[in-house]
């Protein structure tokens, strides 16, 4: 006898099954995209503590391990910039994932790849760092980090302070115990100023005082219910007489960028449920504690003038953060890869294989991979005088302007591949190897690769022979942008995977799965680094390049093939179609692994599965004039004899027959022998 989770059974009676536990599938989406790449700054070496202590700040103590690689989704490139920062580092990846917005995509999942230094030196990270005046720890100073490795910290500003609040305790409060009414809401580990009464002798007196143990008495709801405070050591005077404030602390960050974050009711004890390590490393985007005093009390150097927080309006009023470092010089090829992750892992692992477990990803771009050209010079233009008026005078001589104030942009080194070089053209086989190699070890998304630029016709053939899978897509040739917002010298060549990746997902949230991600012209691209010749993309197309080209009114996707050899995958359309539905019938039938296994679930399967293929044919997903030629279901008992039910299984078939984009439209043209010419296609 089976009930269902979502029936509440009372009294005898006729109860109404909920509708939401109808059985129906449904496709998933497939327009999400992963970019694995530089950028100068962004989440990496998460810590990766015991899973007691996997939301608390001792969490950051360096005897943890951390994870190096992080998958951070984003929704548009404003969340990217927040997190990554912008143009400003020597990387392509701040250009792809703006290219991929640009086209129009929505969700995209973001690794960013620093230097396996190992353990336990990983978490010795050149990270910025400062110390904030105005309070001591129970262990030493008040020390914020950068939230991640990199310069970009030692643009960051902090400051903290100190807010009062007025407590009036009720009259049974005694020298020995305070009594508040229970709406105050005292947590343990509030910290209470008193002010004691100046005497003839003596001056004022403030004390600070951590309430560690606070106890409800009367009856709840009943409006007598109390909350009674011991004090040790006791008090000398009745409390009536001195005045009682709650002491909680402020702090606001900001990282120079335009980002600020303002924290308020901060405990200042480990006790506290707003405890200010707590909120800091599960709150805050640009700092951590200092995992030295995650676990220790504050308390505030003067505990008669409390510092109020400042605005952080100008440099003079924060703690600026220094000691921030680049690890640029040090990445190299091996560290977008994990060779020790395993299918069995339960957690993902480094570089792309930070990606393993997303179960909406679709689309991988990796434009660091390799770096064939340095980005050009970030330059700081120093504009001339105006000397324009609204009158007419005499002309005047102007001297030259000075020269562009270039800044050096730093290199990425290891990375630095020259594809007209034989040597370093295998190297790039062989990198994209790895990824094709992890592509096809998932069979969950498609890799999209960049043909390296440069090459000659038999030179990407050549190229083209070393893969062979459904799950990689190549495009060529590469892409030249401007951005209004980079502060680059002249146009920058990115990687055309990156803008394909934004087509994907553009044709995907407008026409579906079955659309093909082509023939559509390219939003923000300039140029392309390379026109291709008819004779070429004769050539290239038959090989699944899929080819940018030039027109009058941009940069022209003209296809989309993967680069398989099996005629039946060649179509990207198709593998994505395929994926769609497997990771459909995987996610959303579930339910059947407990059923009883007989015909009635035969039947019920069949009939979903059906359904669910009818909707696709509908949409123009598969060909053929009729259902039976577009796609078959079988589940029965030819399929599940006695020995494969007897083995706990269900066997059900599912044929299909996708339709593939048209490529080519062929016209038939005759001339009539009255000279008239007839046009047939």
């Amino acid at each position: 006898m089976r009930f269902s989770p979502g029936i509440v059974l009372g009294a005898p009676g006729i109860y109404h099954y909920p509708e939401g536990l109808r059985r129906t599938l449904a496709g998933t989406p497939m327009d999400v995209c992963a970019f694995v790449g530089v950028a100068p700054r962004g989440p990496v070496r998460i810590p990766i503590p015991p899973e007691h202590l996997i939301d608390q700040p001792t969490a950051l103590d360096p005897v943890y391990p951390r994870r190096r690689s992080v998958a951070v989704a984003v929704e548009s490139w404003d969340a990217y910039t927040r997190f990554y920062g912008g143009f400003e580092g020597p990387g392509r990846l701040p250009y792809a994932v703006a290219a991929f917005f640009e086209q129009g995509g929505r969700k995209a999942y973001i690794v960013r790849i620093v230097h396996d230094y190992g353990y336990p030196a990983e978490n010795m990270a050149a990270v910025a760092a400062a110390v904030l005046p105005g309070a001591d720890t129970s262990r030493g100073t008040l020390m914020l980090c950068a939230r991640s490795e990199g310069r970009w910290g030692n643009g960051l500003q902090a400051a903290l302070g100190f807010s009062i609040a007025p407590l009036q305790p009720l009259p049974e409060s005694s020298p020995e115990m305070l009594v508040f009414p229970i709406s105050e809401a005292l947590p343990h580990g509030t910290v209470l100023r008193l002010h004691l009464p100046k005497t003839d002798t003596d001056p004022p007196i403030r004390q600070l005082r951590f309430v560690f143990d606070i106890r409800r008495q009367g009856s709840a709801g009943s409006g007598d219910e109390r909350l009674h405070i011991p004090l040790v050591p006791a008090l000398e005077i009745d409390p009536q007489q001195i005045r009682i404030e709650r002491l909680e602390a402020e702090m606001r960050v900001r990282d120079g960028q335009g980002q600020v974050e303002h924290f308020e009711h901060l405990g200042l004890s480990s006790r506290h449920p707003r405890w200010i390590a707590k909120v800091l490393y599960q709150e805050s985007r640009l700092v951590y504690p200092h995992h030295s005093w995650v676990e220790a009390d504050i308390t505030p150097q003067d505990a008669d003038a409390l510092p109020l927080l400042p605005d952080l309006d100008n440099e003079t009023t924060g703690v600026s953060f220094q000691g921030g470092e680049d690890d640029y010089a040090d990445i190299d090829f091996d560290d977008f890869f994990d060779e020790t992750w395993t299918p069995a892992d339960p957690e993902p692992g480094q570089g792309v294989y930070a990606l393993t477990h997303l179960p909406d990803l679709a689309s991988v771009v990796v434009p660091d991979l390799y770096v064939p050209e340095p980005l050009p010079e970030s330059t700081a233009s120093v504009s001339p005088r105006s000397l324009a008026s609204g009158r007419f005078g005499p002309c005047v001589t102007t001297t030259s302007p000075e020269p562009d104030l270039t800044t050096a942009t730093p290199r990425l080194e290891k990375l630095h591949l020259d594809p007209g070089d034989a040597a370093d053209l295998d190297e790039i086989i062989r990198l994209q190897g790895r990824l094709a190699a992890f592509a096809r070890r998932l069979q969950e998304f498609v890799v999209l690769l960049d043909v390296p630029p440069g090459l000659s016709t038999p030179k990407i053939q050549r190229w083209r022979t070393h893969f062979d899978s459904t799950f990689l897509a190549a495009y060529y040739p590469w892409l030249q942008v401007s951005k209004s917002d980079d502060g680059r010298n002249g146009l920058v060549a990115i990687n055309p995977s990156a803008v394909a990746a934004g087509i994907i997902a553009r044709q995907e949230l407008r026409f579906g799965v079955p659309h093909g991600p082509a023939n559509v012209i390219a939003q923000g691209v300039i140029n392309v680094d390379e026109r291709i010749s008819t004779n070429q993309h004769d050539a290239l197309h038959p090989l699944g390049i899929n080819i940018f080209l030039q027109q009058r009114d941009g940069a022209w996707l003209s296809a989309a093939r993967t680069l398989s050899y099996d005629l039946r995958y060649r179509q990207l359309s198709v593998r994505r179609l395929v994926t769609m539905i497997k990771r459909s019938l995987r996610r959303q039938m579930q339910w059947a692994v407990f059923e009883p296994n007989g015909p009635a679930l035969w039947n019920e399967v069949r009939l979903m599965l059906h359904t669910f293929l009818r909707r696709l044919y509908t949409q123009g997903a598969f060909q053929g004039s009729s259902e039976s030629e577009a796609f078959f279901v079988r589940c029965d008992a030819q399929l599940n004899p006695r020995s494969v039910t007897d083995a706990g299984k269900m066997v059900a078939e599912v044929g299909l027959n996708p339709a593939e984009p048209l490529e080519f439209i062929v016209l038939h043209i005759t001339r009539g022998g009255d000279g008239t010419l007839i046009v047939e296609g």
